[in-house]
């Protein structure tokens, strides 16, 4: 009898280390309320509301995004672009003019009084969901920089440009309005207060992991006068106004999205003589028409 007393008083005591040290492990803190993101993409043109930012040839994208769990963001994105370059023309080394509309001749040279290769873009806002998680809003502001030089002057103004905006989605649907509150917008001369109109829906394709992009836009300019641009033709900025289209393709694989597109504007009928558009470039393209672009992300 008191060996088995000896015995359970030993058991006891050779249990206790585990008892004392055998605790449940802490408990995960609380998640952050911030949330950092990059991405960094690859695409064979940089098309933007319809109109090709680097005249058909590739772009090197990428950003940097900040959000709050309370729905503020802010983030920063970049990209090389051509337009505002390719559209400044030599008029010395060739007879056609911007002031000039279905002048014909040898295309247009660029020159080096204006120029810019970088597109760099900062915004800010709030964004929240409703309706269970189905429904989305967003409201918020963009700032579109171009570093570069500029003579600032006739048809070719500053191209930094300031929007305001606010969206509305549900599921896959979103319609969002923007505004220009900058005195120029994308260079064009007193044109304050124009505006585009994005309806766009991102369709999952069943399982396969596909998704099919849809898109219309319209661009709305202020009828202000801008002779710069169309001289005694009695065109206003309204001939810059016109709509857009986005028909495309995304698969996620590997840890990367690729995509494929066809975007069309309806540029060439923004010209007063229906032939020239206010779209075209100095190498005698229109930045808009029918375009397909191919891309590839990475978001991290």
């Amino acid at each position: 009898m008191r060996k088995q007393l000896l015995a359970s008083a030993v058991s006891a005591v050779l249990s206790l280390p585990v008892i004392a040290f055998a605790q449940t492990a802490p408990a995960a803190g609380p998640a952050s309320p911030h949330t950092f993101t990059g991405n960094a993409g690859l695409t064979s043109q940089y098309i933007f509301r319809g109109l090709s930012q680097t005249n058909g040839i590739p772009a090197i994208q990428g950003g940097a995004d900040y959000s709050h769990k309370s729905g503020l963001y802010a983030g920063t994105w970049l990209s090389n672009i051509s337009w505002y370059t390719d559209q400044n023309a030599n008029t010395k080394s060739a007879p056609i003019s911007l002031a000039s509309p279905g002048a014909t001749g040898v295309p247009y040279t660029p020159n080096n009084s204006n120029q810019a290769s970088l597109e760099w873009d900062f915004y800010g806002g709030y964004k929240n969901t409703f309706a269970g998680g189905d429904g989305n809003y967003d409201v918020g502001a963009i700032q579109y920089y171009y570093p570069g030089k500029y003579d600032n002057l006739g048809a070719y103004r500053k191209p930094d440009t300031t929007e305001v905006y606010g969206a509305i989605g549900y599921k896959w649907v979103s319609l969002k309005y923007s505004k220009g509150v900058s005195t120029n917008t994308f260079g064009v001369n007193e044109s304050k207060g124009a505006s585009y109109l994005d309806l766009s829906a991102t369709v999952p394709l069943g399982a396969s992991g596909f998704n099919l992009l849809a898109h219309v836009g319209k661009y709305d300019f202020p009828g202000n006068a801008n002779t710069g641009y169309w001289g005694a033709s009695g065109c206003n900025n309204n001939c810059f106004d016109y709509t857009d289209y986005k028909l495309g393709l995304t698969k996620d694989y590997f840890g990367y999205t690729f995509g494929i597109a066809w975007t069309r504007a309806n540029t060439k009928d923004a010209a007063p003589d229906g032939q020239t558009t206010a779209y075209m470039n100095a190498f005698g393209k229109n930045i808009g028409g029918d375009r397909v672009a191919v891309s590839v992300t990475k978001t991290f």
